[in-house]
């Protein structure tokens, strides 16, 4: 393939740079996935999607490059599969990405919490699992049988897609997230029975990510995550879009005003502290924040349908 000829195109800067065709970008990001690209010309088209950005078509291309490699995981009979990507990490707030997943795999809804960490200034979701009893599976054949066995699972993206792995882990030597970032919380390891969890981190990727999830079909949730997590702020409910086979509607529509902390809801980015409060949100002993609870309501429905 011809690295150069596409870096001419994608690499004339913000505004004169053009967009590669879907077919163009499925052989481009697969030839990336599967180490094929030399490294000087790995570093210039990582650098010039970043500044140009991916169009709808460059999505798609990249997503069908990724279908064509993932490996599936198998979901019990009865509701889809809700696949939670975690690639951030709690800052400020305390994550509650589990408290969403345990919340939906209480009602019986299968969740795949899939991602990777590698963030020396977050908190890693991974040790906050670990810390409530949730540890990632060793094998697809295992995150299966954690799907059937307790409806939920936990893996990391190396189990799923060793080629994204390696691209995603580029960014300690660039400094910098590129298109590999975008395209892991796009990542179903559970085609046709999944609902993916979308959170975007810039308000920019909203639109974007609505015009892929329409072209790309099947059952989604979008949102503008918390910290780059996949669950609800629950200090100011953003708005939820669901989507169900090529169509789109609200779910939610995002509150008005600041985010000012909770009443009652510490900032506990520290793994145990964390822990604990999810454990008091279980129990009951301490109420779950509105928006999360929308979230999991509305997940469990898309689930059904």
């Amino acid at each position: 393939m011809n690295y150069g000829h596409m870096i001419k195109e994608i690499g004339r800067g913000a505004k004169g740079a053009r967009s590669l065709d879907a077919e163009a970008a499925e052989s481009l990001f697969g030839d990336i996935l599967d180490g094929k690209v030399p490294d000087l010309e790995l570093g210039a088209i990582i650098i010039a999607l970043r500044i140009k950005s991916e169009s709808l078509a460059e999505l798609i291309g990249f997503k069908r490059a990724i279908d064509a490699r993932c490996v599936q995981v198998s979901v019990p009979n009865g509701p889809r599969c809700v696949v939670l990507p975690t690639y951030n990490g709690a800052r400020r707030q305390a994550n509650l990405m589990p408290l969403l997943a345990l919340m939906l795999a209480q009602r019986g809804v299968p969740v795949l919490i899939q991602g990777r960490h590698d963030f020396e200034s977050r908190t890693s979701p991974f040790e906050l699992l670990a810390a409530l009893g949730i540890h990632p599976a060793a094998d697809i054949a295992d995150a299966s049988a954690q799907l059937r066995q307790t409806r939920l699972a936990c893996i990391g993206v190396d189990k799923l897609l060793p080629g994204l792995e390696t691209l995603l882990s580029l960014r300690l030597r660039f400094g910098v997230r590129g298109s590999a970032h975008t395209m892991a919380k796009l990542l179903d390891p559970c085609r046709g029975r999944s609902v993916r969890v979308v959170a975007v981190t810039h308000p920019e990727y909203l639109e974007r990510m609505h015009g892929f999830l329409l072209a790309d079909g099947g059952h989604a949730m979008l949102l503008r995550g918390t910290e780059g997590e996949a669950f609800a702020n629950p200090r100011r409910r953003p708005r939820m879009e669901v989507f169900a086979e090529g169509i789109a509607s609200e779910a939610w529509a995002a509150e008005e005003g600041g985010a000012p902390p909770l009443e009652g809801l510490p900032d506990a980015p520290g793994v145990v502290e964390n822990a604990t409060l999810i454990r008091a949100m279980l129990s009951g002993d301490v109420p779950v924040p509105d928006p999360v609870s929308k979230q999991a309501d509305t997940l469990a429905d898309l689930a059904l349908r």
